[in-house]
């Protein structure tokens, strides 16, 4: 027993720990690699592949590209830095910085968590094709691969359809087929082992296995994406990836509508394991280095992943066609792939490396987004009193049994409507709430303070309403109305803010500070996001750490905010034509539930005071102290500015010297 012991030990040793008593990673590699672990799965995999054939030519890297740079590393910026910063999951991180952000933190944990439950039976899926791929040729789904995939993997069965007349629901459709299939259920149960061994004893082990979830998955990404390029005819299907040029696309919106909602699925922002992982990094690390790294490498997977998928496409000569059949991500990983592993020679040792290398992917994923959940847990009153395993282990049963609902023989349908509305309104909205809440409701008390209360209402109900009106005119009348009417809106909204705006008595830096307009305009439009950069910067910045750049907070508030919800909007004429089916109703349903998280946690955040610990509850509610950089007078902070380094850091000269005397200062400016 005590040998082992000791090899347990050795293989798992308990976790390292930091100053402040948090768990760390082994290293800064084990950190990058879960965080790669938890963006890089079927989406890459299959995912990215459909959409570039669906949009195939090289125009699909300018959108592609454009959307990485304005809106994936921002967003994971963000979601590093705070957890960085303070120490936690993301409920404790946004509360930190506004109490009513909570619902936000919450609502991305709410939406990973609904993705990681259907995400782990989909698993099951391929531990099927898994299973049969260990036999000589002909495979079970060799001449009949819709055949197999429908009926003895996913076991769908026909639903009752519903009606719609007169513009109303006059029925629902039913699923009268209710049975359960053994063999999904065991593979996920399967599954969801695995994931709990992952995690049960935190970063310590996680840590660990990700060196085999993750490096044995790119070992046989290249060995597939060798045997791929070299299949007959393959260079015509590379052709169609990296050798066509069709610039028309780039005109119409479904290109840019398809870029950019890839590479936000295929990121991973918005699910809140960045923020949970970043928790358990070192305080001082350089978080915008390994934003970079992270989403830099994602992106380079699944472009050069999607050459397996493209050589397969010459090999089995599927070109596309206009007004065609598009390819989609079920269709590719459990139709094409098979279909075309079966005419290789040696297709049984090419299907067991396929079907194993997305099950990695897939196990990957799925811990980290449970993960996301985990910490908060634990991170809370309660969950503080409880051992990590337990917590670990109690999130790991109850989401086992949720997802067998799943394994029925109306699951394949379940799954595709909790998919399509997660990821269309829960995820989208979450995100847009990152956005837009860290950069408009973080220090709103100094903009107040500094042109009153009118002119920062009037500037952002021009925002928001001019976004909503926007969209609304856009989907009913035609897109040029609704840009007229949405930008028309914020502009009057604008004009109007600054000229009821009272002059600001702190200095706006360089351009903004030479007319009083001019001041006005940034204190209503950049001042907040801008602070959260320069406070931020004092804990990841230190030393020679990479500083976030000032370009970031506008990339979140007028990118990355309008961009989300433009996307969201579609949502909600997608729905209308299904309004009938009652799987998509509970799966627009269980969506809203996330925004309606978000929104009450703004309206009434003691209601989330469980999630945070009472020492902490505070730390969102902050005083009047305009172009003060909050937390450089931190003990914990000042030993990790190495001396010289205050600049670099974004900590001014002399910023801590007389803080609080200027917080007293202006506070009373403000009673006054």
């Amino acid at each position: 027993m005590n040998a082992l012991k000791k090899v347990k030990n050795a293989m798992f040793p308990p976790p390292a720990y930091s100053e402040d008593g948090r768990a760390q990673w082994p290293s800064r590699t084990s950190f990058l690699l879960a965080s790669m672990g938890g963006a890089m799965g079927f989406g890459n995999m299959l995912r990215y592949p459909s959409q570039v054939y669906n949009n195939n030519g090289l125009q699909w890297f300018i959108p592609y590209l454009m959307a990485i740079t304005c809106l994936a590393i921002p967003l994971l910026i963000l979601e590093i830095a705070i957890g960085q910063a303070h120490r936690s999951g993301t409920v404790i991180s946004f509360n930190a910085l506004d109490n009513r952000l909570r619902g936000v933190g919450l609502s991305m944990v709410f939406t990973g968590y609904c993705i990681c439950v259907y995400y782990v039976p989909l698993l099951s899926w391929v531990w099927v094709y898994f299973r049969n791929s260990f036999q000589a040729a002909p495979f079970a789904w060799t001449g009949r691969a819709e055949d197999f995939f429908y009926n003895d993997v996913v076991i769908q069965k026909a639903k009752v359809e519903g009606e719609i007349s007169g513009g109303s629901v006059q029925s629902y459709s039913t699923y009268p087929n209710t049975a359960v299939s053994g063999e999904l259920i065991g593979w996920t149960i399967l599954s969801w082992l695995i994931v709990w061994l992952c995690i049960n004893k935190g970063v310590s082990i996680t840590g660990r296995v990700v060196y085999f979830t993750i490096g044995l998955p790119i070992i046989m990404t290249v060995a597939l994406l060798g045997r791929a390029v070299s299949l007959d005819n393959a260079g015509r299907g590379i052709k169609l990836y990296f050798g066509e040029w069709h610039s028309d696309k780039l005109a119409g919106g479904k290109i840019w509508q398809e870029a950019t909602g890839q590479v936000f699925y295929s990121t991973g922002v918005g699910f809140g394991y960045f923020t949970a992982y970043a928790s358990y990094n070192s305080q001082f690390a350089s978080a915008v280095q390994d934003s970079i790294i992270i989403c830099v490498s994602n992106a380079a997977y699944e472009v050069v992943a999607a050459f397996i998928a493209f050589g397969v496409v010459g090999f089995m000569n599927m070109m596309p066609e206009e007004g065609g059949e598009e390819l989609g991500t079920y269709s590719l990983g459990f139709l094409t792939y098979p279909v075309a592993i079966d005419q290789m020679p040696g297709a049984p040792f090419w299907a067991i490396v396929f079907f194993l290398t997305l099950i990695l992917l897939g196990i990957s994923s799925s811990y980290a987004m449970l993960d996301g959940l985990v910490t908060v847990l634990c991170d809370s009153e309660y969950g503080r009193k409880h051992k990590h395993v337990t917590v670990a282990s109690f999130c790991t049963v109850v989401s086992c049994l949720l997802s067998f609902m799943f394994c029925t023989e109306f699951g394949y349908d379940l799954l595709n409507a909790t998919d399509r509305w997660a990821n269309n309104i829960a995820l989208l909205f979450a995100a847009f709430c990152e956005c837009y809440g860290s950069t408009t409701v973080y220090r709103w008390v100094d903009v107040v303070g500094q042109v009153g209360w009118p002119a920062f209402g009037t500037y952002n109900f021009g925002y928001l309403g001019g976004l909503i009106m926007g969209c609304a005119i856009a989907h009913s009348v035609s897109a040029e109305a609704g840009a007229g009417a949405g930008f028309g809106l914020f502009i009057v909204c604008t004009i109007i803010a600054l000229f009821i705006a009272r002059t600001p008595d702190s200095l706006a830096p360089r351009f903004f500070g030479k007319h009083a307009l001019l001041q006005r305009f940034w204190w209503l439009a950049f001042y907040q996001g801008n602070q959260l950069r320069r406070d931020l910067n004092i804990t990841v910045a230190v030393g020679k750490n990479w500083s976030i750049p000032w370009p970031w907070a506008i990339c979140l508030r007028y990118i990355g905010a309008p961009v989300l919800g433009i996307i969201f909007s579609f949502s909600y004429p997608a729905f209308t034509p299904d309004r009938s089916d009652s799987l998509e109703v509970w799966g627009f349903f269980v969506a809203h539930c996330v925004v309606f998280v978000a929104i009450a946690g703004f309206l009434l955040p003691r209601f989330l005071n469980i999630l945070v610990p009472t020492e902490r509850r505070g730390e969102g509610t902050r005083g009047y102290a305009p172009q003060v950089i909050l937390g450089s007078d931190d003990i914990r902070v000042s030993r990790g500015v190495e001396n010289g380094d205050q600049d670099s850091s974004g900590l001014e000269s002399g910023s801590d010297k007389g803080f609080d005397e200027k917080v007293d200062t202006t506070m009373d400016k403000m009673g006054k």
